[in-house]
């Protein structure tokens, strides 16, 4: 079976970043599209899972424009990340197997869903059952 080899982007050094902000080195697609590894400038990498990606989008199908339209996302078990896309120097748009593709993911959200990757799990799994979803499709 042909194996897809990783996808790595290394991303240029910005001098215009405020220092609080952590700016991310590599981006790395793994070759079964599964999860993102985003490393980062102040040392942190994160290896974030597509399905987790998938239900926190940063995009207005996902959060709504305000907290009382967010919406809880189920089904995504098995989704994949199929492009991730550089939207200037401070983004990426990834495309998802489901065809979502509208979530810019922003070096700063990056970087919280990673360091924060618990809590916001265990917050999206109460909802998810709260609303009597599941994960499976």
């Amino acid at each position: 079976m042909l194996q897809r080899p990783e996808t790595v982007w290394r991303v240029p050094e910005e001098t215009t970043m405020p220092a609080q902000d952590p700016w991310p080195t590599e981006i790395r697609l793994r070759a079964d599209r599964t999860s993102l590894l985003v490393s980062f400038d102040d040392g942190a990498s994160y290896d974030l899972p597509a399905e987790y990606l998938r239900v926190l989008s940063p995009s207005a199908e996902v959060q709504g424009h305000s907290p009382e339209q967010r919406q809880v996302v189920g089904g995504k078990v098995d989704v994949t990340i199929s492009a991730v896309d550089p939207v200037g120097n401070y983004a990426v748009r990834l495309i998802f197997s489901d065809r979502h593709d509208s979530g810019i993911f922003s070096w700063k959200y990056l970087h919280k869903l990673g360091a924060e990757r618990q809590s916001l799990w265990a917050d999206y799994l109460r909802d998810l059952a709260a609303k009597g979803k599941s994960r499976a499709p």
